[in-house]
């Protein structure tokens, strides 16, 4: 199984907001395209005081390919809806991993 993760800060002003579109709205897209079988939403409880609040948003596909199809045919798609509703109000960064156990 491969994780891939975002792990996003978003500005405390609207990560209310943001957390409810990525329930309602971005995580149903990503997960139509069945890419993955599954995901799960974290909160990051450590952290500095950056004015924002830090989520990890895991997806998880069967395989590398499956991944790499979604990148290919998918993702920028994904993110420009991101940065279009909140442009300049986070950060992210994304990890691949193999699940191991």
């Amino acid at each position: 199984m491969i994780l891939f993760n975002e792990t996003v800060s978003i500005e405390n002003a609207v990560a209310a907001e943001w957390l409810e579109w990525m329930k309602e709205t971005h995580i149903p897209e990503v997960m139509a395209t069945t890419f993955f079988v599954k995901y799960q939403i974290a909160k990051v409880m450590e952290e500095e005081d950056t004015g924002g609040t830090t989520f990890a948003v895991q997806y998880f596909a069967r395989h590398m390919d499956d991944l790499l199809e979604y990148h290919r045919d998918h993702d920028q798609n994904m993110q420009a809806k991101m940065q279009a509703k909140y442009a300049g109000k986070y950060a992210a960064f994304r990890t691949v991993l193999e699940v191991i156990e």
